[in-house]
């Protein structure tokens, strides 16, 4: 290679490394997301889109039909955000309808119990949450639970077995037939939604 060249070539990667190092000082001056901000982001997302598909369920087929968007929307709902987020996005509850999917795990039952300590001291559940790192066999997991009330229209498939109308509880005998998840009256704690990921070394 001829010394023009070799001077050229040079320059060349001289400007490469600068645009490297330029980008890397860039991106280690950017803030580092706020999980707690990106759970809650997440979380919302969920319950908007949930309540939209349950709410155009009730409507056009009834309880029966928002039976179904809970057996099968709203696992595919969670799988899809969980991808696109990178998060393991999921909802527990006090009661299980769901073994499979609706089971909490220890830590989340502990929080479930702050819930409901906090409910009966008086705090909204509209405005309940709690986070914290948690350190995991895997490493350290931010944790996020975000509590989920009782509204009324949720009574018909999750108030009193007695008052629950037939064709509704035919239909959860069939498909949930280990089902523990009624005896809820309005207000009380349903559970949660449950938000986690693994933290960067």
């Amino acid at each position: 290679m001829d010394p023009e060249r070799r001077k050229v070539t040079r320059q060349a990667a001289g400007v490469l490394f600068a645009l490297f190092a330029f980008a890397a000082a860039v991106r280690a001056a950017e803030p580092a997301p706020d999980p707690e901000a990106e759970a809650r982001h997440v979380v919302a997302e969920l319950a908007r889109t949930l309540g939209q598909a349950m709410q155009q369920a009730m409507t056009s087929g009834g309880p029966a039909a928002a039976i179904e968007v809970c057996r099968d929307r709203a696992p595919a709902l969670t799988g899809a955000l969980s991808r696109r987020y990178g998060w393991r996005i999921t909802r527990v509850g006090t009661r299980v309808r769901n073994p499979l999917l609706g089971t909490p795990d220890a830590w989340e039952q502990r929080v479930l119990a702050e819930f409901e300590a906090r409910r009966q001291a008086g705090e909204p559940l509209g405005a309940m949450e709690f986070h914290a790192v948690v350190d995991e066999p895997a490493g350290p997991q931010f944790r996020y639970l975000k509590a989920i009330g009782v509204q009324p229209l949720c009574l018909t498939c999750h108030g009193d077995p007695a008052a629950i109308p037939e064709p509704v509880r035919a239909v959860l005998a069939r498909e949930y037939p280990h089902d523990m998840a009624t005896g809820y009256r309005a207000g009380d704690l349903r559970g949660a939604f449950s938000v986690k990921r693994a933290l960067q070394p």
